[in-house]
Parts: C-alpha cells; structure tokens; sequence
C-alpha cells in the first residue's frame, strides 16, 4: 500500500512522529471460541491502554477504534482520543467482558467486510469533523483480530472489498489467534511451518498469528507504539572506505548504511510511579528528547553516524554507558527502490557478520543537526555500536571526558578470608540461578499502579457494571454507545426496530471527537 502514502510526504517528520495513525481493531471471533480467548484479551488490552495513556512526551497512538463481529458487526468503541482516554477505553474493554460467551451461531458472510467498511466511513467523518486541527487525520490502520484460519479471513476480505475504496487505508493486517505451537503448525503447510517471517497475501493484506497468551498480545499491542514511518530511513551510518575494502565503493567517500532506528524499551521518565520517574535517572539530559525523535525530525538532512574507530569487545566498561539503548537495522524506507534496499540490507548483513566474527564494538560520532545562524556549537554525542546474532544493532551513548567523574577503583585482593568466602558461597548456593534474565518473568506492578491514578467511574458511564447480565450476541446496542455515522446495515433483533431508529436519528447530528454527549449507560 505504499503508493497510497505518498499523499503525506509533504508533512515534516516533526509532525509524523507525534502523529501516529489511527487504529481500528475488529475482534472476529465467534463462539464457543471467544470464551477461550475473551479474558486474555481484555487483560491484554487493560495493560497496553494503562501505559499507552500514560505515556508523556509525544502522541505515539492518535485515534483508536473497536469493532465486535460475531452473528453481526457492531461498533463496541468510535473513534476516540487514545492520551487522556483511559476511563473510555475502559469502558470499552468492560463491554468486551460481558459479551456472551457461551452458546453457538452461525455467522452471516458479509459481517466483517461490513465492520471494515463501516470503521472506514466512520474514519472519514471524523476526519471531515477536525477541522482547525494542527494535522488531518490521512490514513488509518486496520487490525483484525481473529479465531478463523488466517488464510481463509484475507480471501474473504478480499473478496468482499475488492469494489471498496480502500485509498485511506495504510495496512490491512489480519492476525490469526491460535491456541498454541501445535495448532499454528497444524494450519499451515509444510514449507510455511518453518517460517518466522510474517507474510504478505493478495492485495497487501498482512498475515501474522500470535498465541492466545496474555503477553503475547501485549506484545502485539505495544508494537503500535512504535514509530512506524517508513517515509525516509531514519539514520545514516557512515564507514570510512578504506576500512571495509570491497565492500564499500571505490574512492574516498565513506560507505553509507542507510539503518531505521527503533526503541528497545519505554523510558521508565515518561511514565509515573516508576522509581526513578522524577529524577530521570535514564535520560542525563533531563528532557523528553531522545536520539529517535531528532532522527525522524531530521527530513531535510538525515542524522549521521559517522564511524571513527573500533574497540574490543571487551574494552568498554559498562559504567561508561548511558541513556536508553537503540536498535538499528537495515531501512524499510519504502521510497529506496529494491536493489539499493537489498544492497543495503546486504551490507549491514557483512557488518554484522565482521564485527562478530572480529570480536569488535564500534565507537560512533552523532553528527549535530546545522545549528542556525543564533545558535552556538552544539556539543557531539557519541555512541558504541554492539553486533549481536540477529540482523541488528545495539546503539548505546558513551561518556567523554566532560561528563566523567572521578572515582576509586581498588583492585580486588586475592582471596577473602575463608569464614567469609564459606558464609557468602552458602548464600549464593541457596539462589535459584537462570541461565539467561527474561524481563517477561519479572513483574513491577506498573499496570496496576498505572490503571489506578485514573478517575474512578462515576455517574451514567460505568452504572451496574458487576451486576448486568451478560449481553447477547445481536442484541441491540443503541443504549450504550452513540455512533458517530449512520450505520451500515445489519440485521438486528426485531424488539430493537426503534431503538435503530433512533440511534440513526441521533447520529446524523454534527459529531465532535471529544464532547461529552458520546456515552455509556448500563442496560438494565
């Protein structure tokens, strides 16, 4: 779909990474099977939300939507504001549990091409009604989410939306919920059950699967707070020729690796009730501002790298590093045509494989953005460059000498008494040792904390939550959301004529994102 962006290259990359697309999310899953997967969902979805408004700084998630197609499509949640919304989406993920979870139907064929289509007229009124907005809302992003065999779900969308403008859509992505390993393997064939690589089919509809495990559709979910603008590579890593030989081109211009730069974990700074949330102990600059965001807002001129020795391994103390570490790979930017993407990839791929094999780190200069004609010389920042066994690489910043303070290191005697070494080896014995840190197995409780600094429910939103009854499939929902378009249409239970009636009737006034009148009440 990447001739439909070329629409937004007009925007600066200041503005893009602060404006992450929308995202609507269609959960396709039918009975019996949503009351396998329905609470490690709702959890998921819970903790991502939790920290995803939380989260200061940059906007990294603008709009979210949700859809719930079972016998019928619904919209559960329209377009709402993802930062501040915590309350709403909430509310949201709380429908989601009481839906019924028990029983069988047979679904109607046009339910989720329907739920496509309607998410998409819903976008577009919304967009058309934020006017005065710094930046119009340009594509949007649909994730289905479903229990059906993946392959099946892309050719029915196809199908089914082969007629359908599809213009504001960015990424169509279908994601497949198993129960396991042996099940994903089971659905797929022979040559594909060895793959890890995610695939493409048809018309640019991406196929992935993920286990229907609590973290791993966490995972899922936090990969939407991501920067994920491929427009223009995000770093330029400069070698100098004469190191690399053959591989770099002949004369005296450094070989450029043209690398997309992504966050290996959130800063614990930007969010609160973390240990060091006030002090900023991760970021010494104290500030928001990080390598990633200064690389995505460098459109004119792209931020360098500029290589300038090589360092073993095991010469860099680790006390000499700071700041959040970064990893680079290989662009995705989708305006390189194939072979220089392919040469580009190819070469990262040799730097990767030399460094590893010659047990080398890489010392790097960032090379400061033009100051303008007021500004005085800004101060470098340099950064070790460290291979691993993947296709990537781990960018740390270093000290210099203007931030090293003195310290005393004592050597280390030769050996301690032998009443301490007896009582202290006792004491290691008695630990629990792991041959490897896994953070997935080590909990902070943030997501509790995080769920608990927002306003409690009050009033009409939330009323009578634990005591409503589940909610039966194809029941109407115009008491509980007002849409924010006319509906498409869909068959709905013939004691909710008028309430249809009347939700039409509501929707067609002028809808504006954030007003008060969009609610939930409780059903009785």
């Amino acid at each position: 779909m990447h001739h439909r962006r070329s629409l937004s290259t007009g925007l600066s990359n200041a503005t893009k990474i602060n404006q992450q697309p929308p995202r609507l999310l269609i959960v396709h899953i039918p009975l019996p099977s949503w009351a396998d997967i329905c609470s490690n969902l709702c959890e998921a979805l819970q903790n991502f939300f939790s920290l995803a408004c939380s989260l200061m700084g940059p906007n990294r998630m603008s709009l979210f939507s949700l859809y719930m197609v079972q016998n019928q499509h619904e919209c559960i949640l329209p377009f709402v504001q993802v930062k501040g919304n915590f309350v709403r989406l909430q509310a949201c993920i709380s429908e989601l549990r009481m839906l019924q979870r028990e029983g069988y139907f047979r679904p109607q064929s046009t339910s989720l091409k329907l739920a496509v289509e309607d998410g998409l007229q819903q976008f577009k009124q919304y967009s058309r009604h934020v006017t005065g907005a710094t930046l119009p809302y340009t594509f949007l992003e649909i994730t289905v989410l479903t229990s059906h065999p993946g392959k099946e779900v892309v050719k029915q969308l196809e199908e089914g939306l082969k007629d359908i403008d599809l213009g504001r859509v960015r990424r169509l992505q279908v994601v497949g919920v198993t129960k396991g390993i042996l099940e994903q393997i089971d659905s797929e064939s022979p040559e594909e059950a060895g793959s890890d690589e995610n695939f493409i089919l048809g018309t640019d509809i991406d196929l992935q699967t993920i286990d229907n495990d609590v973290v791993d559709m966490e995972i899922f979910f936090k990969a939407w707070l991501h920067n994920s603008e491929t427009d223009q590579e995000h770093i330029h890593l400069l070698l100098p020729s004469q190191t690399f030989g053959n591989i770099s081109r002949a004369g005296d211009n450094p070989m450029c690796l043209k690398c997309d730069l992504q966050e290996r974990l959130l800063s614990p700074s930007l969010l609160p009730g973390t240990a060091d949330g006030t002090l900023r102990m991760d970021d010494p600059k104290g500030e928001i501002s990080t390598l990633h965001q200064m690389a995505s807002q460098s459109s004119s001129s792209h931020y360098k790298l500029q290589v300038i020795k090589a360092l073993k391994s095991s010469g860099l103390c680790e006390s000499l590093t700071y700041g959040l570490p970064f990893i680079l790979k290989p662009t995705s930017c989708w305006q390189l045509d194939w072979d220089e993407l392919e040469t580009n990839q190819q070469h990262f791929h040799a730097l990767c494989h030399s460094l590893l094999k010659r047990e080398w780190l890489l010392l790097a200069k960032g090379e400061p953005l033009s100051p303008g004609h007021s500004q005085r010389v800004l101060a470098s920042t340099f950064y070790v460059i460290v291979p691993s066994c993947s296709l990537t690489l781990l960018l740390k910043a270093v000290a210099t000498r203007e931030l090293l303070l003195p310290n005393v290191f004592p050597l280390l005697p030769e050996a301690p008494p032998e009443d301490s070494l007896k009582i202290v080896e006792s004491t290691l014995d008695s630990l629990e040792l792991e041959p490897t840190y896994n953070p997935l197995h080590v909990k902070s409780h943030l997501y509790s904390y995080l769920s608990s600094t927002f306003a409690k429910p009050q009033g009409r939103l939330f009323t009578g939550w634990e005591t409503r009854t589940p909610r039966k499939a194809g029941q109407s929902q115009t008491n509980r959301v007002r849409a924010t378009v006319v509906p498409l249409p869909v068959t709905p239970a013939p004691c909710g004529a008028s309430k249809i009636q009347a939700a039409r009737k509501d929707s067609s006034e002028t809808f504006l994102p954030s007003q008060p009148e969009e609610e939930y009440s409780s059903q009785p």
